[in-house]
Formats: C-alpha cells, structure tokens, sequence
C-alpha cells in the first residue's frame, strides 16, 4: 500500500527539471513570433508572405540569398512517467503490508515522486501505464491534488498481462510534441532487442531507466528441489535448485541487468538499478539527481 505521507519527505531534494535536463531545449515546436521566450533554431528560405522582420540580414549580406530566423517557443519541460503494470511486476511481498518490498508499488513511488517534483516546479507531468500499449491515467492536471488521486488509482491496480514493451514504448513516443523528461519504471524481463527498439522511440528525450528488482528474485530464498513459476506466461518449472543452478541463474541476471546497462548506454539513457527492499529515499535520490 503506497501511503500519501511519503511525499511529505520529497522536500528534501531539489525539484528543478531544468537543472537536471540543462541541455534539453523546452519546447521543440517551430514558431514564427517575435519576442521575449523564444531562442533561435535555425535558418530557412524566404518564402513570399513570410514577416520581413525575420529576414536575416548578415545572411543576405554573405549569400544574397533572403532567409529567415526560426526560433523555438520556450515552455515548461513536460515529465513523463512510464510504469510497467505487466504481471512480473507484482512481485515482492504482500501489498497490503507498506513495509513489504514489492516491485510495483517501488516503481510506482519512484514514478509519482517524479510527478510530485515536477508540480512543485509548476512543471507538466504525464503518467501511464505500460501494457500490449499504453494507458494514460492521469486527467491532464499536473498539480499535487492529482499526484494524490493518482496515488489512490495505483493502489487500486493489480499489474496483470504482459507487456509488449517495443508496441507501448513507440505508441507513447508518438504522443509526446517536446522533449521531455522521461523515467521508464520496469523490471525489463523482455529481450533485451525489444527493449532497446522501444526505447530508441524516446531516445531524443532525456531519458531515464529505473530497472526494479525485488530482493528475492536478486536472492531467491529456495533451496533444494522448487517448483518456479512464470506469473505472465502462467507456466512452472520444477528443479532442483542447488548451488550450481543458483550460480547460473545470479549469472544469467546479472548479465540481463548489464545488457539493459548496455541499452541505455547506448542510447544515451541512465540506467539506475533499483532494489524494492532498498531505502526508498535513498533510491530516489539516485534515480532523480543526475
């Protein structure tokens, strides 16, 4: 259960946006006004029609050629949060206990604490959920009242299904007119080719990856002969979970965590890797300060 009094602690970290994303222009849109909020971008051809006060003379001088400035209107930077509500991800303990790790519900903070600082700062925020697509459930308000609604409906959702990661990450890249502040919330068990192939759909945003992990699958607790089961495949497999099968598997995962490291290095993310069993605030100070 994610109890609203964590937000209170929030005040102990800087909320600035702009801080954190300095190289990140706020707003992306061309517009042809003249005035104060907007910084140039670029040069085009004079078109008959076009404001005579954009023509750029030096150029003229140079080229002989009319061409006029485009700048770009300066806007809030919008954040947004990715939350992977996939079956995976309802693990770790049990929900109605608040002190139990769970992978959900520590993503989850991590992405309302998101929200929560970009409202302090009069910042957009846009929240949803990842599945075969993507929900929005925010209603469109970025202030604090709707951090606190949106705090009721995540406790009120059972992850379910699972994610077609590449679908959903490209379906909400489509939606998004700036560049932004983007944190992927996911415990990223999926092919690590499909993961990248999505992400690369947010690559020009300033993106974030916070890769959650429960300590029990970091540490499985099962010994001897143990019966394992998918949650989103719905499938078991029964083995004998000894010391050899214990090394391969922590080899196999950490080799997943590295290559998902790898994704985001290569597409100029940052990848944080999460434990749920961790000290949330310290967690989110590692997530959130660059």
């Amino acid at each position: 259960m994610i109890e609203p009094t964590f937000l209170d602690e929030l005040a102990r970290f800087d909320p600035s946006v702009q801080r954190r994303v300095d190289a990140v222009r706020q707003g992306e849109q061309r517009s042809t006004e003249v005035g104060e909020g907007l910084t140039f971008s670029d040069h085009r051809k004079y078109t008959p029609g076009d404001d005579t006060r954009l023509v750029d003379w030096r150029v003229y001088a140079r080229t002989e050629e009319l061409y006029v400035k485009q700048y770009e209107a300066e806007r809030n930077l919008t954040v947004h949060v990715l939350l992977d509500a996939s079956t995976s991800m309802d693990f770790g303990g049990d929900r109605t206990v608040s002190a139990t790790p769970h992978k959900f519900e520590s993503a989850a903070k991590l992405g309302l604490g998101f929200a929560a600082l970009a409202a302090a700062e009069r910042n957009a925020f846009r929240f949803a959920l990842l599945g075969e697509t993507f929900e929005r459930i925010d209603r469109n308000r970025s202030t604090q009242g709707e951090v606190l609604r949106l705090i009721e409906q995540l406790n009120e959702t059972d992850p379910d299904g699972e994610t077609d990661f590449r679908t959903a990450c490209e379906d909400y890249a489509a939606t998004i007119d700036s560049k932004s502040l983007v944190l992927v919330a996911s415990d990223f068990l999926d092919d690590p080719a499909e993961i990248e192939a999505g992400l690369a759909a947010l690559q020009r945003n300033d993106l974030t990856l916070a890769h959650v992990l429960a300590p029990d699958e970091r540490d499985p607790p099962a010994r001897g002969d143990t019966i394992f089961r998918d949650p989103e495949a719905d499938t078991t497999l029964r083995t004998y979970f000894g010391a050899n099968v214990e090394r391969r598997y922590r080899d196999r995962l950490q080799s997943h965590i590295d290559e998902i490291e790898a994704v985001g290095d290569r597409l100029g993310a940052r990848h944080v890797a999460v434990d749920s069993g961790a000290d949330f605030f310290d967690t989110f100070g590692e997530v959130w300060v660059e």
